[in-house]
């Protein structure tokens, strides 16, 4: 691929009393593009088709984690979504329910552009 990372965003998100591991990552993906804005878009004729989006969630249970729903709730670009072992999963001292804990990374990536 000849493209070049412009955006990586951080997040983190839980599920506190579901122990779903979809839901700790999609919070964990809000987190890390909540803030963020891309005007280039609207001054460089740029499309939004033409971004490339990885998003890596790290969680305790991989195979967990519904990578095609979460990349299908993506506002902009192709996205593809990848679980791999991560994040945290608390247990709960009183109630044997665990905590789950999320991290996600969301890169961009377009073409090259001259210059």
């Amino acid at each position: 691929m000849n493209d070049q990372r412009f955006i990586i965003e951080m997040g983190m998100g839980n599920d506190q009393y579901g122990q779903d591991y979809t839901k700790a990552a999609a919070r964990a993906i809000e987190d890390a593009i909540r803030h963020s804005a891309i005007p280039m878009f609207e001054v460089t004729g740029l499309t939004h088709e033409q971004m490339r989006v990885q998003v890596t969630i790290g969680v305790q249970h991989p195979d967990r984690v519904d990578c095609a729903a979460l990349a299908g709730k993506l506002p902009r670009g192709r996205a593809k979504v990848t679980a791999v072992f991560g994040g945290l999963d608390v247990i709960n001292p009183d109630t044997g329910k665990t905590l789950v804990i999320a991290s996600a990374a969301v890169e961009a990536f377009l073409p090259r552009q001259p210059g």
